[in-house]
C-alpha cells in the first residue's frame, strides 16, 4: 500500500487572494429574520452551508440559518486564520457542495480559477485529476464556500443569534435566541465541535492562570519560550507560528511519539464500504471503532520542518509524560508539572487539547438528545433525534451513525443527503397546512 506524503512547500499557500464572486449573495437585512419558516438551520459553517444549499436544491426557499457570527463559514475561518494556518487536511473530492445534483464542486471551481493558483497547487489539481490523494489550500476552499453561499442565496438567509434553547412541539420546533425566536416545520442542528477544556485537577477548573490560553484564543506576542500542549494538527499549528516567528517552542505530548498521517482516521471510513462497518453493528462495537480510529495526528507536510527544528534545538519535545498541575511562575511565567516530577516553564502556555462534538445538550430538553457515552440518540436514515424527529443532525454529532467520517467535511455532505432529503418530505407533507404556532414557555411535547 502506498503512502501519501507531500510536499513540505504546501504549508506555504497563499492566503487573501481576490476570487471573482458572483453578483448578489448579500447578508441579510439588519433586525430580526421571519418568525416562522419551513427550516432553521443552527450554525452557519461548512456543514450548515451544505444543508441550506442542498435545501435549496430540493426547492426549500424558506430557510433561516442562525450563527453566533452572522455569517456563512465566518467562524471556520476565523480558527483556520488564528492559527496560520494555509491548507486543509482534507482533499478536493471533502467539500460541501451538494451530493446528487450538478452543481460546481471544489475540484471544478479550483480549475476555473487556474490563473490564481501557484504552480503547486496546479500540481495538486492535477493529482486530483488522476485520482490521487491531494491538498486543497484554505484560500481556495474559502473561495468555493463563498461560491456558494452567493450561488444558493445562503449568505441572505443568515442571521446573527446566540441560541439558547430549541423547544420541539406536536407539528414544529421553536429556536429561541439572545435576540429573536423562530418557529420553523424543522430544524437541523449543525453545532460543530467545541475545544476539550483542561482537566479540572490542572488549576482548580475555571478560567485558565495567568499566561495560559486555549488554542482558539489570540497568541499574545510577547515573551521568547512558548510551550504547546497537544498532539494534533492544531498544535502543530501553533508550533510552527512559534519557530517562525523565532520563538524557543517546547512541545508537551502526552503519547509516547508523535503520529503523522493525513487523515484523522483510516481513508477508508470515508468511502460507502467504510462506512458500512457501522451497519448491523451493536452500540459497543461502535464505540470501539471510535476510539481505535479517532487519533490525534500531523500532517506529513509538518515533519521535516518539526524533525529539522528539534535537531536544531529551537524546539524541545517532552514525550511520554503527563501534565499533574499547571501554575503561575516567577515573573509572568506559567509552569507545568509533570508526571515524572520534572517541570517546563514557559513564557505563555497555549493549550490544544482537542475538541468534541456538539450534540445538542443544553439547547434540546436532556431527555430528548438521549445522550449515551457522549452521543445522541439518532435514526440512521434521517439522522433525526429518535425522541424530536423534527429536529436532525449533521457533523460530528452524526458519529455513532456514520462513523469517524462523520466529523469530516465529506461527512457532513453526506450526512446532508439524508437530512435534506427527510427535512424536504416532511416540509413537503405539511404544505398547506394551518400556520403553525411557537412553543409557550418551556412547555415541550413528546414527538
Amino acid at each position: 500500500m502506498l503512502t501519501f506524503v507531500p510536499d513540505p512547500v504546501l504549508l506555504g499557500s497563499p492566503r487573501g487572494r481576490e476570487w471573482p464572486v458572483l453578483p448578489g449573495g448579500r447578508p441579510a437585512p439588519g433586525g430580526n429574520p421571519p418568525r416562522t419558516a419551513d427550516v432553521v438551520v443552527v450554525g452557519a459553517g461548512p456543514a450548515g452551508l451544505a444543508v441550506a444549499s442542498a435545501l435549496w436544491h430540493h426547492g426549500i426557499h424558506d430557510v433561516v440559518l442562525v450563527d453566533r457570527s452572522g455569517r456563512p463559514c465566518h467562524r471556520f475561518f476565523g480558527r483556520v486564520d488564528l492559527l496560520g494556518q494555509r491548507v486543509l487536511r482534507s482533499p478536493y473530492e471533502h467539500h460541501p457542495g451538494v451530493e446528487g445534483y450538478r452543481d460546481c464542486e471544489l475540484l471544478d471551481f479550483a480549475r476555473l480559477h487556474w490563473g490564481l493558483l501557484t504552480p503547486v497547487e496546479r500540481r495538486e489539481i492535477r493529482m486530483a485529476q488522476a485520482g490521487h490523494r491531494s491538498v486543497v489550500p484554505v484560500d481556495v476552499f474559502d473561495a468555493y464556500c463563498g461560491h456558494l453561499a452567493s450561488s444558493h442565496h445562503v449568505a441572505e438567509k443568515t442571521w446573527r443569534g446566540v441560541v439558547r434553547e430549541i423547544l420541539p412541539a406536536a407539528d414544529a420546533v421553536t429556536v429561541r435566541t439572545d435576540r429573536f425566536g423562530v418557529t420553523a416545520r424543522c430544524v437541523v442542528l449543525c453545532l460543530g465541535e467545541e475545544r476539550r477544556d483542561a482537566p479540572e485537577h490542572w488549576w482548580g477548573g475555571g478560567f485558565p492562570p495567568p499566561s495560559v490560553s486555549y488554542w482558539d484564543q489570540k497568541l499574545p506576542a510577547y515573551g521568547e519560550r512558548l510551550v504547546v500542549v497537544g498532539a494534533g494538527l492544531t498544535a502543530a499549528h501553533l508550533i510552527g507560528g512559534g519557530l517562525a516567528a523565532g520563538k524557543q517552542v517546547h512541545w508537551v505530548i502526552r503519547e509516547t511519539g508523535e503520529r503523522y498521517q493525513c487523515a484523522d482516521v483510516n481513508s477508508t471510513f470515508f468511502r460507502p464500504e467504510g462506512r458500512a462497518r457501522f451497519d448491523g453493528v451493536d452500540w459497543d462495537d461502535r464505540l470501539d471503532l471510535l476510539r481505535r480510529y479517532r487519533h490525534a495526528s500531523i500532517m506529513f507536510e509538518f515533519r521535516p520542518e518539526l524533525a529539522r527544528a528539534e535537531a536544531e534545538g529551537r524546539l524541545v519535545v517532552h514525550r511520554g509524560e503527563a501534565i499533574t498541575k499547571v501554575a503561575p511562575g516567577a515573573g509572568g511565567t506559567a509552569v507545568l508539572r509533570m508526571e515524572g516530577g520534572g517541570r517546563v516553564t514557559g513564557d505563555h502556555v497555549v493549550l490544544a487539547l482537542g475538541t468534541t462534538p456538539s450534540i445538542g445538550t443544553g439547547l434540546l430538553p436532556g431527555e430528548l438528545v438521549g445522550e449515551r457515552d457522549g452521543w445522541p440518540e439518532l435514526d440512521g436514515r434521517t439522522m433525526a433525534y429518535a425522541r424530536a424527529p423534527r429536529v436532525f443532525a449533521v457533523g460530528a454529532a452524526a458519529g455513532m451513525v456514520l462513523g469517524p467520517a462523520a466529523r469530516n467535511i465529506d461527512g457532513h455532505r453526506v450526512a446532508t443527503a439524508r437530512v435534506a432529503a427527510a427535512v424536504a418530505a416532511s416540509v413537503r407533507h405539511g404544505a398547506g397546512r394551518a400556520e403553525f404556532a411557537p412553543a409557550p414557555g418551556r412547555a415541550v411535547a413528546r414527538v
